[in-house]
């Protein structure tokens, strides 16, 4: 009975000991094909099995590959990565890097540029980082200007705020003073009608 509950519990450990193969790839003992699956980067798996030595990632819509996912993947021999559509802007500088520590680079010199125009067709693995560095300017440009406009246009509606609560705290004080004005002049004539009231009464 105990020997039943001890392999049952090793049973539900086992999801986390072998790694299941990532949606929607196949995969063989150590291979992972992933290719012509339309693949995003959104869509591509968050990690892969340790013991991979062979990724298939050729043919699918990827523009990048995130940071560090083939970083402990200490059994890893090569990556086909060729049929992308990269876009060799700031979020490349991981694959190049990755790229540049590989032995054997002419195996990754289909690897190519898709964008921008003046990288295109350029090789990735042979990019300088003072290329790379360039696109990622104009994307900081164009976020800084941006920036400047979210600023302008939130500091334009603080202005409009502070300009309806002034004008609504100035029509606040006048409808203050008039209701003030109202009390005080009700407060009169009722006392001139008390007082004209007990007149009479006083005459006699």
């Amino acid at each position: 009975m105990k020997s039943g509950i001890i392999f049952l519990s090793l049973l539900s450990f086992l999801p986390f000991v072998i790694p299941i193969c990532p949606v929607p790839c196949k995969c063989a003992t150590n291979i992972i094909d992933c290719t012509s699956k339309g693949l995003t980067v959104a869509k591509l798996p968050v990690a892969f099995r340790p013991s991979a030595e062979i990724i298939h990632l050729g043919y699918n819509r990827l523009t990048s590959i995130p940071n560090g996912l083939f970083d402990n993947l200490k059994s890893l021999q090569v990556v086909y990565l060729q049929g992308n559509p990269w876009e060799c802007n700031c979020d490349i500088l991981y694959l190049r890097s990755w790229l540049q520590w590989q032995q054997n680079r002419t195996i990754y010199r289909d690897v190519r540029c898709a964008s921008p125009a003046h990288l295109q067709d350029r090789i990735i693995a042979y990019l300088t980082e003072d290329e790379i560095i360039s696109t990622c300017q104009y994307w900081y440009c164009s976020l800084a200007l941006l920036s400047q406009v979210c600023l302008f246009i939130l500091l334009f509606l603080q202005g409009v705020l502070v300009i309806f609560i002034i004008v609504y705290l100035q029509k606040f004080r006048r409808m203050t003073a008039e209701a003030r004005s109202t009390t005080q002049e009700l407060h009169q004539h009722v006392d001139t009608w008390v007082s004209s009231s007990r007149s009479p009464y006083n005459s006699d």
